[in-house]
């Protein structure tokens, strides 16, 4: 039920979102602060959070003229799967807290727009309710130190089909983020929940959807094994009770034996760590610092990226994951060499603004914004992109 003043896309009534920016601030009003820092925020000075944006606002794309553009070929293939345009919507944790049972209406969203949805390990919605909402997705693999519970869950997307495992490698443990700190999500104290009940009071259009409509709000995948988590709003001390912190390359091994097809692995931003993936045999790698979310000061991910496309060649597929926020930043990813780019704070922000309706418009727009940017770069097919579309 969207609240008076705003329509079900989180528009105000009268307007139109016109691009990301749009869509954050319609969160911005919609959800409680405790959860809009959690999705907007990143690690200490949240350096390498604006450096992710700043760095692919400076790359410069190439104007080009007399083209004939009347026929643009968007559709691209990773991992046996034709996408509609090259973008897949990356795993965010708690997704179905910022709508009601929010990573299925996403799933809609993705699946009516062509383009893959990766549900994360610390989503609310479980992987079986993502499939029979949607599709099967991607699914995100987070390690624990249970490992028979780790098996038993790749057992289960297996079994749900899911077409891609994207195990994220950059979080040993859980980066520092002072937000996080500030709104009291890992600090369960007495006081930090009092002010996140109230917080949740003074917005009741996300109340009432979200906490009234939308249970259960649990873990949903790994429910069984986070029973002493005593409630969302306090998991980051449960990742840190739980994921495990000694995970090396060797445990590759371990996921290869429980995971037959398409193995991806998400946060890569080295060279040399490129090419240890190699070695190990997975399929591709996703550059990304976690949003920024993880080590600050470490490079963005579009000035990571073409070290790593050169360390791996042909023999990875690389995909990027960072300060996407518009079509024409998909396009400057491709041309330094990704293959397509996982977008992660657009798609939450939608979501937060309007759910499904929401997700649905913020994809129509960056199908446009890279229809544009290729009509205007000469770029005639997504496939062929490369570094002739930029300026240096």
């Amino acid at each position: 039920m969207p609240a008076p003043d705003y329509d079900s896309d989180g528009s105000r009534r009268g307007s139109r979102l016109s691009d990301v920016a749009d869509y954050r601030a319609a969160a911005r009003r919609r959800l409680p602060d405790f959860l809009f820092e959690y999705i907007d925020g990143g690690s200490y000075g949240e350096n390498t959070l604006a450096a992710n944006v700043a760095d692919m606002a400076a790359l410069t794309l190439r104007q080009r003229v007399l083209r004939d553009v009347s026929t643009l070929q968007m559709q691209t293939e990773v991992f046996g799967q034709t996408l509609s345009m090259p973008v897949v919507l990356s795993p965010v944790g708690l997704a179905g807290m910022y709508a009601r049972r929010g990573e299925a209406q996403a799933a809609r969203a993705a699946k009516a727009a062509g383009v893959p949805f990766s549900l994360s390990t610390v989503g609310v919605c479980t992987i079986g309710e993502v499939a029979a909402a949607a599709t099967p997705p991607w699914f995100q693999l987070y390690m624990i130190k249970d490992r028979g519970f780790m098996a038993e869950l790749l057992a289960t997307a297996r079994q749900a089909a899911c077409p891609v495992l994207l195990f994220t490698v950059d979080l040993p443990v859980p980066g520092s983020r002072y937000r996080d700190a500030r709104n009291g999500l890992n600090v369960a104290s007495p006081a930090a929940r009092l002010r996140q009940a109230i917080d949740g009071l003074a917005h009741p259009d996300w109340f009432w959807d979200v906490l009234v409509r939308g249970g259960p709000q649990s873990l949903g995948n790994i429910a069984a094994a986070s029973t002493d988590l005593g409630a969302l709003q306090e998991y980051m001390g449960w990742i840190g009770r739980n994921f495990d912190p000694s995970v090396t390359w060797k445990d590759i091994d371990w996921v290869r034996e429980r995971w037959p097809g398409p193995l991806v692995l998400k946060g890569v931003l080295d060279a040399e760590d490129a090419r240890a993936a190699r070695a190990c045999g997975v399929d591709g790698l996703v550059v990304s610092n976690h949003g920024g979310r993880q080590l600050d000061g470490a490079p963005s991910s579009v000035a990571a990226l073409p070290a790593i496309v050169e360390a791996v060649g042909d023999d990875l597929t690389v995909l990027m994951d960072g300060g996407v926020r518009s079509g024409l930043d998909v396009l400057k990813a491709l041309a330094l060499g990704a293959k397509a780019c996982l977008i992660g704070r657009a798609w939450a922000y939608a979501l937060g603004a309007g759910g499904e309706a929401g997700v649905s418009g913020m994809l129509a727009i960056l199908r446009q914004e890279l229809r544009l940017a290729m009509s205007l770069t000469g770029c005639l097919d997504v496939r062929e992109a490369g570094r002739s579309l930029l300026t240096d």
